[in-house]
């Protein structure tokens, strides 16, 4: 392996999970790479997630739905409804810790896993999937914990790195689902980041007018990567090398 290079690796064909009708592939960056710890913050940068200690992004054949997404910290500004979500949340109590699972997040993640999936093969998680899928091995992992008279309602999983947070996943308590906790939670990250001065909070994959993934684009003003140049979606509904960031 030369000096300053990572290996990628191309996953084969599997089902989409946004699209019945499609098949995904991804790339993966080497997840025994001793490096992996360094270059995942700039990986963000690239368009790649994490889901456990794997790093990919999607190399799909003839589909390019899912486009990465990011909040500009210093330019974002709440609307209307997401400053409506903070004042309704006001009573809650947001503390942030190491990643470290205890019996409470377990059943909190397990209850909503057995909402939103129920089924579907993720509604009975393991012992210790919650670490293996949540956690990066490497470390830098976060839990944002939210309560409500000192119960525990809402956790979101952050990456923390010099590029910026990225939310890795939320999990909620169904019977408050009238709170829009997903939200909630994401404006807190974003104030979390402003905190600790960095510039984005990573959103992972946006993909225009679908169900579960456009909701992303509400937060405003956000970043689309396009063409390997992240662009301001505000300047333009297509994108184009005029608006480039960096």
């Amino acid at each position: 392996m030369k000096t300053g290079t990572v290996r990628l690796f191309q996953t084969l064909d599997h089902p989409c999970g946004y699209f019945d009708d499609r098949s995904a592939r991804n790339l993966v960056i080497d997840p025994l790479d001793p490096r992996l710890s360094a270059v995942y913050g700039t990986s963000l940068s690239w368009g790649f997630r994490r889901a456990g200690g794997h790093v990919y992004k999607p190399s799909c054949r003839s589909c390019m739905a899912c486009t990465p997404c990011r909040v500009p910290v210093k330019l974002f500004q709440p609307d209307r409804s997401q400053r409506r979500c903070l004042k309704r949340n006001a009573d809650l109590a947001v503390r942030w810790r190491d990643a470290e699972p205890d019996d409470e997040a377990q059943a909190l993640y397990e209850r909503y896993l057995a909402w939103r999936h129920p089924g579907g093969g993720m509604d009975e998680p393991g012992a210790d999937d919650f670490r293996r899928f949540l956690i990066a091995p490497w470390g830098g992992t976060e839990f944002m914990e939210v309560r409500l008279d000192g119960r525990l309602i809402a956790m979101a999983v952050t990456d923390r790195s010099v590029n910026g947070l990225s939310a890795v996943y939320t999990c909620y308590s169904p019977e408050h689902v009238d709170r829009s906790l997903g939200v909630f939670c994401i404006l807190k990250q974003i104030e979390r980041a402003e905190a600790l001065g960095l510039p984005h909070v990573y959103l992972g994959y946006w993909i225009e007018d679908h169900p579960k993934m456009d909701y992303k684009i509400r937060y405003r003003p956000i970043e689309l990567l396009r063409q390997g140049h992240w662009y301001l979606f505000d300047e333009t509904e297509d994108p184009s090398p005029h608006g480039a960031t960096e």
